[in-house]
């Protein structure tokens, strides 16, 4: 008889690797030399999803200059789909004309938090998420529109998953190719997950964080609910600048090991996703927050 934790459980699913973007926006800048060198480890260890760059002000964002080099000195490696952050409609010119294969674009649930972030209200920002879609559509490029603060905000409290269901209907309206639910600050439980996904469906991505520690638990919320599309970052490095206590992102070796255990393909070799996390840390002068990066897979004896 097959355990219950592991009915409904889907056979694969498509982790987007974020270290690159999210995970270093916060980080003392990388050159881009150090970016791509991070980048092909990422690919060797099999990611095919990557959130590589934003295309915003350097003055803003330092740790992300030289987004349109990075773009070229990469290439378009076979099977790769390469997404980019992009702000506003000029963001999203320049990435188009960098070559990218996906925007993702950001709007809050809580509208506190989206004024803080991107100064505008959550109309305004629905407004400006249509603009980048139809620009977008019209190079064929898909845009991802990513809901912050999906479960929870620093601001507001509790976000009703009624809200957030609206929101996303509201920018599929809008041209959104797909809808990724953010939780920024952690503040997700399995049972918040469980209440938004019941409204707006598992045909969405889920972008976690481990702030509270529930991020890998949230993770196995999704997988039960029926997501198969998930945002990682190499090291568990990354969490908004613009939210206090906000941490890193769900480690990607860490869900990576995970699956594995259940059954879960993910494409991702255990192995050479954890050297990528030493890589990073590395670079970044400091200990990456992942325990299975430190520790290996239980597969391994340390």
């Amino acid at each position: 008889m097959r355990s219950l934790l592991l009915v409904n459980l889907p056979d694969r699913i498509v982790i987007r690797e974020v270290g690159a973007r999210d995970g270093l926006q916060g980080e003392a800048a990388l050159s881009v030399d150090q970016r791509l060198e991070l980048l092909d480890a990422l690919l060797t260890a099999g990611l095919t999803h990557l959130e590589i760059a934003a295309f915003v002000s350097p003055k803003a964002v330092p740790a992300m200059a030289g987004a349109a080099e990075l773009v070229a000195g990469l290439g378009a490696p076979e099977g790769v789909v390469r997404t980019a952050l992009v702000p506003n409609l000029r963001g999203a010119e320049m990435a188009l004309a960098a070559g990218i294969d996906e925007l993702t674009v950001t709007i809050s649930a809580s509208a506190a938090y989206n004024q803080r972030n991107v100064h505008m209200t959550i109309e305004e920002s629905v407004a400006a998420v249509a603009e980048v879609c139809s620009l977008a559509a019209g190079a064929g490029v898909p845009v991802d529109a990513v809901v912050s603060c999906a479960f929870g905000s620093p601001y507001e409290g509790d976000i009703a998953p009624a809200a957030v269901a609206l929101l996303a209907e509201q920018l599929r309206a809008s041209g959104a190719a797909a809808i990724t639910l953010a939780d920024t600050t952690g503040m997700a439980t399995p049972r918040r997950i469980a209440d938004v996904l019941a409204l707006t469906g598992a045909a969405v991505g889920l972008h976690l964080h481990e702030t509270r520690g529930t991020g890998l638990l949230n993770l196995y919320a999704g997988l039960q609910a029926g997501v198969v599309r998930f945002d990682t970052s190499v090291g568990g490095l990354g969490g908004s600048p613009f939210a206090a206590g906000a941490a890193g992102n769900v480690a990607t070796e860490e869900a990576v090991a995970l699956c594995d255990d259940l059954g879960v393909s993910t494409g991702i070799a255990i192995d050479r996703i954890i050297e990528a996390a030493m890589l990073v840390e590395q670079m970044v002068g400091h200990p990456v927050p992942s325990r299975v990066a430190h520790v290996g897979p239980r597969s391994r004896r340390t």
